[in-house]
């Protein structure tokens, strides 16, 4: 049934009312009598017209509703005399009616889903009261969120109900007790198979979370000694690299320690930047005290070899810092070409290469420094830092301790304390790489999109494991996310720079099966669809 992609909306489509009419007959006709029956299995409440609807729909189908209103009479008020005796002055009251949840959809995290997005709208339109009649069979459940019953039953004898309201005093008593409900219904979607575009942490091959459940062993033992150099082995086999270490931290981590081997450089350098990654390089350098000049482009704007090359002409370089994905837009960087350049000016080159090795093959045989991580394209989990060296590097004590490459070298890569777990899952991503994969589920990924016409930075050239779709002025990223994420979608774009451009990213990296994948870039298509209206697609 796909409870997992559900998608909780306001009611605007004159279809959606259609089915609201529909549901409304299944609810209050067919299963509590309230009303009496007419051929046409239709039920438009008595006050349509001035309802907000709030709707759970999986796809087109529309399996759960509950209804707002705040223009008064309320319907409690044909039904308790003198019903201001319980509105206190200055607050700006509403009504909630017509809960009604298809029998396939209950014991779901459909309820919650619609009082997660009721709250909202309640909260956006200033309303500090809410009553509802609560039918006697959930009374229990609507305590536990926060309702209060007042006054007698109402109704007829077969179909009760307890009048009860919620202030946003009493609901905030209550939310800890609202946000455990939903963190169990949220637990249980995630079991069920929420599907994750997210560049970190991303989804585990079986084997990676079985290695990860294993006994941990001391990082001074000869087994784990065995595992990693197996693992540096294997890592510099993947790269071309002379050289690997890895260190227990990030990509933040590793470019920390590539700024400390390049200020023993006496000369100045020379950063490429398009994009957050880029820019964050020349932070590196300007926190480690490097003497360097910068190419600086637009986000996402083509760095060419030939202003390379001019740069590199004007500056004369001891050495290039570039990433090789711009992570922020999926630009990739011609790394061939400029390795060719850094050796024609005889300059060495650095590359942040934390969202490309695993996804594209590469080649660092003859890069100075490469830096990764054990997440993102390797397909781990996030933990460890990979550091690609050419040379045979020696510590040197202008560099600390823990920013030392060298040291680690000397070190086997353990100098200080590590992680057996993290190694053992890192073994087990290694062996599941597949670039021809990462290439055709990308494909297949930018050819659907490009059906709808939606708006992607880049083209083919861009990295496969980096999808970034530019929303247009007055389509917000964060309502198209959160859209997704209600649905079981989980896009990147909480970064404040994604949030700052309006744009939305699916990271390709990880275990991700093609089916399920296609699967989910429909539910992003159903989200993204209404922009049509706007004239965007």
């Amino acid at each position: 049934m796909g409870h997992q992609s559900l998608l909780y909306k306001i009611a605007d489509d004159p279809k959606e009312l259609q089915q609201i009419n529909q549901l409304n007959y299944q609810t209050f006709v067919n299963e509590i009598p309230q009303h009496e029956e007419n051929e046409e299995k239709l039920l438009v409440d008595k006050f349509h017209d001035e309802n907000t609807y709030i709707i759970a729909k999986n796809h087109e189908e529309i399996v759960g509703m509950i209804a707002v209103r705040a223009k008064r009479p309320f319907s409690l008020d044909n039904k308790i005399p003198n019903l201001n005796q319980f509105i206190p002055s200055g607050s700006e009251p509403c009504e909630v009616r017509l809960l009604s949840v298809k029998d396939e959809y209950r014991s779901t995290r459909v309820f919650y889903g619609l009082c997660k997005r009721l709250v909202q709208l309640c909260l956006e339109e200033g309303y500090d009261l809410a009553f509802i009649s609560g039918t006697v069979r959930q009374l229990k459940l609507y305590k536990r969120i926060g309702f209060i019953p007042f006054a007698s039953l109402v109704g007829e004898e077969d179909a009760r109900f307890q009048p009860m309201y919620i202030t946003k005093a009493s609901f905030e008593k209550s939310t800890k007790a609202f946000q455990k409900l939903m963190e169990n219904v949220t637990l249980n979607n995630e079991r069920s198979g929420a599907h994750s575009f997210l560049p970190g942490p991303v989804p585990l091959h079986p084997a990676v979370k079985r290695a990860l459940g294993k006994t941990p062993i001391s990082h001074r033992s000869e087994a784990f000694l065995k595992e990693i150099e197996e693992i540096k082995f294997n890592l510099c086999r993947l790269t071309q690299a002379n050289h690997a270490e890895v260190v227990v931290g990030t990509g933040t981590l590793t470019n920390d320690m590539a700024a400390q081997q390049l200020k023993r450089f006496k000369g100045d350098g020379l950063i490429l930047a398009n994009g957050e990654f880029g820019f964050r390089l020349i932070d590196h350098a300007k926190r480690s005290g490097l003497s360097f000049r910068t190419l600086e482009k637009q986000w996402g704007e083509d760095v060419s070899l030939k202003e390379i090359e001019s740069a590199m002409k004007a500056f004369s370089p001891d050495w290039i810092w570039t990433v090789h994905c711009e992570t922020s837009t999926g630009y990739l960087y011609d790394l061939k070409g400029i390795l060719a350049l850094s050796k024609k000016f005889h300059a060495e080159l650095c590359v942040d290469a934390c969202s490309s090795v695993g996804v594209v093959p590469v080649d660092f045989k003859e890069c100075y420094l490469a830096t990764s991580v054990s997440g993102k394209g390797l397909g781990s989990l996030p933990g460890l830092g990979i550091i690609f060296h050419r040379d045979a590097l020696t510590s040197h004590p202008s560099i600390p301790r823990y920013l030392d490459i060298g040291l680690y070298a000397e070190n086997g890569s353990i100098p200080f304390t590590h992680s057996s777990n993290l190694i053992s899952s890192l073994k087990e991503a290694i062996r599941n790489i597949d670039y021809v994969a990462n290439l055709r589920l990308a494909r297949a990924v930018r050819e659907a999109m490009e059906k709808w016409d939606v708006r992607i930075m880049g083209n083919q050239d861009y990295s496969p494991g980096v999808i970034t779709i530019e929303l247009p002025y007055g389509v917000s990223s964060r309502v198209v996310g959160d859209k997704c994420k209600e649905r079981g979608v989980l896009l990147s774009y909480e970064s404040g720079y994604l949030l700052n451009m309006n744009w939305v990213q699916l990271a390709l990296m990880g275990y991700q099966n093609e089916e399920e994948v296609m699967k989910a870039i429909n539910s992003i298509k159903e989200i993204i669809a209404p922009v049509k209206e706007i004239g965007y697609i």
